[in-house]
């Protein structure tokens, strides 16, 4: 029987649990998405805390089913980000649980940031643990947020992560969710408008991002999105569109930011990151890192992943 790390992460999308085990280097995930009505862009903070309590114990319940081992210490997601007054509601559900199995088990309790997971949890997806023990650069490309983050070890064998460059408006998730709406699909949009895309011919000519030194603005495609439809253009082309205008922007990012920090390696994480179309463009340009679809939408695994290291003295 060996040591079981377990993670817990209520975000405003997803109800997510995992067990990590460092004697086989495996992560087991157990995660349901949070139901949202027809035709809303996402829940109201009081609606999500209500579906993660009813759906909490039941994905515990299948991730610690017939599961043979000792939880040696639990982690939880208690804020998004490190960034001061990041706070929702929703990830007191997960943390009051946390809280509370610690506490039966005689366990350590180690909180880290929903963003801290999204990293981890990526870097561990694409093969790459080791880059937490360095310093690099990771974009968190998500409905709440489109970072660019300088993460460093933070000597206690978790990471921190510092904001390089950001959205001014518009999240790329957020972005791409709105013209899903637009175009009639279901919420969250991401996979629907990606096969939507792909059935259109890439432009002649591509999408120009608008960039304030390394940050990005994107509320401009979402307008530009909405005069395509009144204007009749085919969904396919609209949707096409909109990935390429996300893709400018991370692009238009990642170059600023390459002159500023030329050695450092780069990791892509978050939903948005999921993107068959994204990946592929920004792999091909930049050689950066990416993790299946699994370990870049919101989940538990890198929460998982950082008590270890934490509880372990940075020992993958």
């Amino acid at each position: 029987m060996g040591m079981l790390f377990l993670g817990i992460d209520t975000s405003n999308y997803t109800t997510s649990t995992a067990l990590y085990c460092p004697q086989t280097g495996e992560i087991r995930q157990n995660k349901r998405l949070l139901p949202v009505k027809e035709g809303e862009l996402g829940l109201r903070q009081s609606d999500a805390v209500f579906h993660h309590t009813r759906q909490l114990p039941e994905m515990l319940e299948g991730l610690l089913s017939g599961e043979e081992g000792t939880i040696s210490a639990v982690g939880a997601s208690e804020r998004p980000s490190e960034a001061e007054g990041s706070y929702m509601p929703c990830f007191l559900a997960g943390l009051g649980t946390a809280r509370s199995l610690a506490a039966v088990l005689h366990v350590p309790l180690y909180c880290f940031t929903h963003q801290q997971g999204h990293v981890a949890a990526a870097a561990f997806g694409a093969g790459c643990p080791g880059l937490l023990r360095t310093e690099f650069l990771a974009f968190h490309i998500s409905g709440g947020t489109t970072d660019a983050l300088l993460v460093r070890p933070d000597g206690r064998g978790g990471i921190h992560c510092t904001l390089a460059a950001s959205s001014l408006d518009l999240k790329a998730g957020q972005l791409i969710d709105r013209v899903g709406k637009l175009l009639g699909l279901p919420f969250p949009a991401g996979p629907a408008l990606e096969k939507l895309a792909l059935a259109a011919p890439r432009p002649k000519i591509r999408p120009r991002p608008v960039l304030r030194g390394a940050d990005c603005c994107l509320s401009g495609v979402e307008n530009q999105c909405q005069r395509k439809k009144e204007a009749g253009v085919p969904a396919e082309e609209i949707a096409r569109f909109c990935l390429e205008s996300v893709l400018a922007a991370i692009a238009g990012m990642t170059e600023a930011l390459k002159k500023d920090y030329p050695a450092l390696q780069l990791l892509y994480a978050g939903g948005v990151m999921s993107n068959s179309f994204l990946r592929e463009e920004l792999t091909a340009c930049f050689g950066g890192r990416f993790a299946p679809p699994s370990f870049s939408a919101d989940n538990a695994a890198g929460i998982a992943l950082l008590c270890s290291l934490r509880e372990r003295g940075d020992r993958l």
